[in-house]
């Protein structure tokens, strides 16, 4: 099935909490922004998220971090497109030795997994796989 990947480093502006963590709902944001993609390569058309099944969010992020954002539709249906989608961290931010100190992480970290619906209207759907 379709696949598509975003990797974009978090600012400080994408941060909410203390610490400078980043609130779930950024990563959801991402979740819908690779969905959009994967819509618009399969169907031709943005459609709409539905809803979300499962989401757990498995270690924090913070801003300086960079992700990769993984998506890819499992099921399609008439007008259904289930999916399924990874954040891992690949970069991490250094403070505690110097402003601009960054590490490549020696394996990604998954950060959050989540999987849900999407649809596009049968009168949406302008590519026929």
């Amino acid at each position: 099935m379709a696949k598509a990947m975003l990797r974009l480093r978090l600012s400080a502006h994408d941060a909410h909490y203390g610490g400078q963590l980043v609130d779930g709902a950024r990563l959801l944001s991402l979740f819908g922004d690779v969905a959009t993609e994967l819509l618009i390569r399969h169907d031709g058309d943005e459609g709409l998220f539905r809803a979300y099944d499962a989401v757990e969010f498995l270690a924090p992020v913070h801003a300086g971090d960079f992700l990769e954002i993984e998506g890819e539709i499992v099921q399609v249906g008439n007008t259904s497109r289930k999916m399924r989608f990874e954040a891992r961290k690949v970069i991490q931010p250094l403070p505690q030795v110097s402003d601009s100190a960054a590490e490549l992480l020696a394996k990604p970290l998954v950060v959050c997994r989540a999987t849900g619906t999407c649809v596009v209207p049968l009168a949406k759907q302008r590519l026929k796989p």
